[in-house]
């Protein structure tokens, strides 16, 4: 009874952590968070100072005493301390515009499919000290395949990339279960040091992250474009030392993307590879389905497409795919209980 109780008047979450983004799915709201996953503390005092994009802003302006990190890489937990912290201050938000006396929710966190026991048992921890009443874990592939509406409960292929900041997740999905799959490290953020390695190496200048990653996002792209794109990137002349500004343009921004978005497409292949071929031939049918940030890099659709010979697909909201997929998945407890793996012991 109580149980059931709970669940039809907790606002239940569903969480996609990621090294970049942190996006909060809540019961009936939809998406109601969309931070980046930063978190700045005052080493003096230990008080944490912002969360997310405020915290984000201060990356490479902070005076000694104020570290701004991000306490979660490659998808995993690297200081449980601070992400414990911002997972509480997005529970707490949510929590703040709701009743008192509202139970604590349940909440639905999806993780990299490589993460080991240990550390999913971290993702599991900071997620019930931050407030939660009870904890699954999913994996991110599974949860994506879910926010954009694929029949991952019948017996047919359905394959998902999911392009996150920390990993890139390459999944067949197939009766509720990930039948071949691959993790790896080539995501957007090794995209942002693709372009910072280019600009030191063509143009003897210094980038900070957040210029790498504004322009990869103006003018970043997997194929050449029918309209140049030109935009400013300022760094520090390695050199001089001092300030400088060049125009640079999609084809040279490509030239820097170029080798990371091949290895991904031979991921991508080395993974149909070892799938079944009844699988396979589901997937020529119906294609690849593209989800995460990374999807929305100009032309990936077709790159991945021209390399591997399969229709693909960009998923609509592609950003929010496994945070929908989360919210999703607390609608249907049996298909919850399926593909999820509860992070810690039930407290109701």
């Amino acid at each position: 009874m109580f149980p059931s109780f709970f669940n039809r008047f907790s606002h239940d979450l569903g969480i996609d952590l990621g090294t970049a983004n942190t996006l909060v799915f809540a019961k009936g709201k939809g998406i109601v968070i969309r931070e980046s996953s930063v978190v700045a503390v005052n080493t003096r005092t230990g008080q944490i100072i912002a969360v997310g994009e405020d915290a984000k802003d201060m990356i490479g302006k902070t005076p000694p005493h104020i570290h701004v990190s991000r306490p979660l890489q490659r998808g995993i937990i690297a200081d449980f301390e601070v992400t414990e912290k911002m997972l509480k201050y997005f529970i707490d938000k949510i929590q703040r515009e709701s009743s008192a006396l509202m139970p604590r929710p349940r909440v639905v966190i999806g993780v990299p499919l490589n993460i080991t026991e240990v550390e999913r048992k971290a993702v599991g921890d900071a997620a019930m000290s931050a407030g939660a009443r009870k904890v699954f874990i999913v994996e991110e592939p599974v949860a994506s395949a879910v926010g954009i509406g694929l029949p991952i409960s019948d017996p047919v292929g359905n394959m998902v990339v999911d392009f996150g900041g920390g990993t890139t997740e390459i999944a067949v999905i197939s009766l509720n279960g990930v039948v071949t799959a691959k993790s790896i490290p080539i995501a957007g953020d090794e995209l942002n040091k693709n372009i910072i390695q280019y600009a030191r190496d063509v143009f003897n200048m210094l980038l900070g992250e957040r210029v790498a990653e504004d322009v990869k996002i103006a003018a970043g792209s997997a194929i050449a474009l029918a309209d140049k794109i030109e935009v400013p990137m300022r760094g520090r002349d390695l050199l001089s030392g001092l300030p400088r500004e060049i125009i640079v343009n999609d084809g040279q921004i490509r030239e820097a993307l170029s080798r990371s978005i091949k290895a991904n497409i031979e991921h991508i292949k080395s993974i149909l590879e070892v799938t079944p071929p009844e699988l396979v031939a589901d997937i020529y049918r119906r294609g690849i389905f593209l989800t995460g940030g990374g999807a929305l890099l100009r032309g990936i659709d077709r790159a991945i497409a021209e390399g591997t010979g399969l229709p693909v697909k960009v998923a609509d909201d592609a950003m929010t795919a496994v945070a929908r997929g989360a919210g999703t998945l607390l609608e249907n407890e049996a298909l919850l209980n399926d593909v999820a793996l509860p992070a810690s012991d039930p407290m109701s």
